[in-house]
């Protein structure tokens, strides 16, 4: 009896939109009024993601900016910005966006030791985000919700612990297997072109978490400095170094007492220091809250002080509190730089990672890249066949 190969979520309906756009449709079709009567470099596509992504942020009001940080970053219509969803799910097959292919899960997928294969599956997902990006594309170039091309996978995090309930969207307990199979990963969701990645992939949770989840958002954990080394960084340092992973999520709890989101000392000096991480942070989902809510880490008594330790620490992008609505700490940001407190070079260089991020997938240039994916490119018979290869190796005997 085969099993079936789609699948359908009715978290966010989404309504299909007339006349959708395909790959080849322009993305900026006008020039934006703020370019009109002076040269944008950000739109000069010979220029290097970098200089364009600079040139954009140092265009921006301060209030601007603050909007641009949160996951759901709206529509700055005088720059040309269109608004993005950052949030977007992947660990086995596109999720919550309608049907998809859906292969096993991570924890399945791990028994097969097969990097290869990781990394073919990889490919066929970010395929389908890029049709589903397609599929529902707004006539200014905006995505809506987990239609992006942002995805949040692979979850790299150790499973040691079998009473752990999200264990299963890790590959196990074993840091080289682990690491392995996140390289193949990741390697097939952002592709090989040299100057388009087909996605961003997302190293997750940076570090040190194996559950449980009822006290992610207040436990501080304290490895040894060995099973620091040993155990829980070998997987996210080889999916930078070997991988090119472009984006990291930091954790809900504290390491050495210190907020993941806050925390210096690994996303600084591990991450872009020692391991030469090039893209950008971004929070799980109510992690840069914890850092000041009283009900949670409470390393610091504002949402102030909190959203500039996360920012000068090398946090990048908020993901929103569930807790509270999904908000973003778009007023604490305004707040903490006409405070003195977070300086704007701080927050500045936090959006050129994220604009670099979108410069790098292609949502800046006059035509979209990967013009061969169409928008009905998901949920395809050839797309199931790959999901019909698992298993192909026996993890053992």
């Amino acid at each position: 009896m085969s099993l079936p190969f789609s699948r359908r979520f009715s978290l966010a309906p989404l309504a299909l939109l007339s006349g959708l756009l395909l790959s080849t449709v322009a993305v900026q079709a006008e020039t934006p009024a703020a370019c009109k009567n002076t040269k944008c470099k950000y739109l000069e596509t010979t220029l290097s993601p970098q200089e364009r992504a600079a040139d954009l942020v140092s265009r921006m009001t301060l209030e601007e900016k603050a909007t641009q940080v949160g996951h759901i970053a709206v529509a700055i219509p005088r720059l040309g910005i269109p608004e993005y969803n950052w949030w977007n799910e992947g660990l086995h097959g596109v999720a919550r966006a309608g049907f998809a292919t859906v292969f096993p899960q991570a924890i399945g997928m791990a028994a097969s030791w097969d990097e290869p294969m990781m990394q073919k599956v990889g490919d066929v997902v970010s395929t389908e985000f890029r049709a589903k990006y397609l599929e529902t594309l707004h006539p200014n170039g905006g995505s809506d919700f987990y239609r992006g091309l942002t995805v949040w996978s692979p979850n790299i995090n150790i499973f040691r612990d079998p009473r752990w309930g999200r264990g299963q969207e890790t590959y196990g307990e074993d840091p080289y297997l682990t690491s392995r199979l996140g390289i193949g990963y990741i390697k097939g969701l952002q592709g090989d072109d040299p100057k388009f990645f087909k996605t961003i992939a997302t190293s997750k949770h940076f570090a040190v978490h194996s559950g449980p989840e009822s006290n992610r958002h207040k436990e501080s954990v304290f490895p040894t400095p060995r099973d620091l080394e040993d155990t829980y960084l070998p997987a996210f340092r080889a999916t930078v170094t070997e991988a090119n992973v472009q984006s990291a999520m930091c954790v809900y709890n504290a390491v050495n007492g210190v907020p993941g989101c806050a925390n210096e000392e690994l996303m600084e000096n591990y991450l872009r220091k020692s391991w030469g991480f090039k893209g950008y942070v971004v929070s799980d989902c109510g992690a840069a809250a914890n850092i000041y809510r009283e009900d949670s880490l409470h390393y610091k008594k504002t949402a102030e002080e909190g959203v500039t330790a996360g920012l000068k620490a090398g946090m990048d992008l908020i993901c929103g509190d569930y807790r509270n609505h999904m908000t973003t700490e778009v007023q604490p940001i305004i707040n903490a730089v006409k405070q003195g407190m977070l300086p704007q070079a701080v927050l500045d260089q936090a959006l050129v990672r994220l604009f670099v991020g979108r410069i790098k997938l292609g949502m800046f240039e006059p035509s979209l890249p990967f013009a061969d994916i169409k928008k009905t490119d998901y949920n395809t018979p050839a797309n199931h066949a790959v999901s019909l290869k698992w298993p192909r190796k026996p993890w053992c005997c």
